[in-house]
């Protein structure tokens, strides 16, 4: 079921009978069935009624308040039946630093063979020689992980990777766009701001799976957990960054379907979306979450929104000791 995005000013969701409604100066510009909504958010200064709070939570959906950068401010969610053996779990094996490696290496490997995966592809169209020499970089970090001693030394070897890989990345698109390097809070270009609101709304759906499952998404064991920071959450994003995100900003700049008017200077210092190019994007980032990838330990295709669920049982059996080794999304 898709995302519900309510991106204009001063908009309001309502509930009327079994459907929710956005209302604009007492105009309803959008209806939908409830049992079709997943989720909503609410971007800017959108609003919602208390109907519609109680339907939603009634209904087992979220809803998220951000601001107009893909921020989060705030998370309303339905109270979940928590797996607490599997939680408790979960806090043991973060306590041990062998099976942290081990964990934290296959979630790296996931993530430098998309990227090398991608990089490829853009050299398809783009026989650069020092582009070229960029990918047999993320190759030899790919060579590297396993000989990693620790996640400070498999750190190393990701950033190294990073850059090689946004190297060849910036080279997909036109330098027109002014994306020179990876910048975040804020984006200080267009293409960064669609990626770090990618990765954002990425984020509250990678997390929504890991709860479905009954993990805790504050403890990772790539990324250390700190104070409101979902760490187990940006574990597992790592492996679908360069498959769902990357390539769809590639594909929403060099397909056209964005302008240089659907971005405008905000808070800051940085770059954010307008409102028809929120609503571009909303549209195709819930396009691409359907799209189907295969799994070869499946053997059929799932979404990437189910590929999510499959992956965060996965970690849970890999915790619960059901499993000897994780096995990342790995891209074709």
């Amino acid at each position: 079921m898709p995302t519900l995005y309510v991106l204009e000013p001063d908009a309001r969701l309502e509930k009327e009978y079994e459907r929710l409604l956005v209302t604009r100066d007492d105009q309803v510009i959008l209806r939908v069935a409830l049992e079709n909504v997943s989720a909503v958010v609410l971007v800017g200064n959108a609003g919602a009624t208390t109907q519609a709070l109680h339907a939603l939570l009634e209904h087992g959906a979220p809803l998220y308040l951000t601001r107009r950068s893909g921020e989060l401010i705030g998370r309303l969610s339905p109270p979940t039946g928590y797996n607490l053996p599997l939680r408790q779990q979960q806090y043991r094996r973060n306590d041990q630093p062998q099976f942290a490696l081990d964990l934290a290496r296959q979630i790296v490997v996931g993530k430098l063979h998309n990227q090398y995966v991608l990089a490829g592809r853009i050299l398809r169209k783009r026989p650069d020689p020092a582009l070229q020499a960029a990918r047999l970089q993320i190759e030899r970090a790919r060579q590297q992980i396993q000989t990693a001693q620790d996640l400070a030394a498999l750190m190393g070897v990701e950033g190294n990777a990073a850059s090689a890989y946004f190297q060849i990345y910036q080279s997909a698109f036109d330098p027109a766009w002014k994306f020179t390097r990876r910048t975040r809070r804020p984006p200080k270009d267009p293409i960064n701001a669609l990626l770090s609101l990618g990765y954002t709304f990425l984020g509250y759906a990678i997390q929504s799976a890991l709860e479905c499952v009954g993990l805790d998404p504050y403890l990772g064991f790539l990324h250390q957990e700190a104070y409101g920071r979902p760490a187990l959450m940006l574990d597992l994003i790592e492996e679908f960054r360069s498959p769902l995100i990357d390539s769809l900003v590639m594909g929403l700049f060099n397909r056209k379907l964005l302008r240089p008017d659907d971005f405008e200077p905000g808070e800051g210092g940085g770059i954010y979306l307008t409102r028809r190019g929120m609503r571009v994007f909303g549209r195709e980032f819930e396009d691409r979450l359907e799209t189907e990838q295969t799994l070869a330990e499946i053997g059929r295709p799932l979404s990437y929104r189910k590929l999510f669920e499959v992956q965060a049982r996965k970690l849970a059996r890999l915790i619960q000791g059901q499993i000897e080794s994780y096995q990342p999304f790995r891209w074709r």
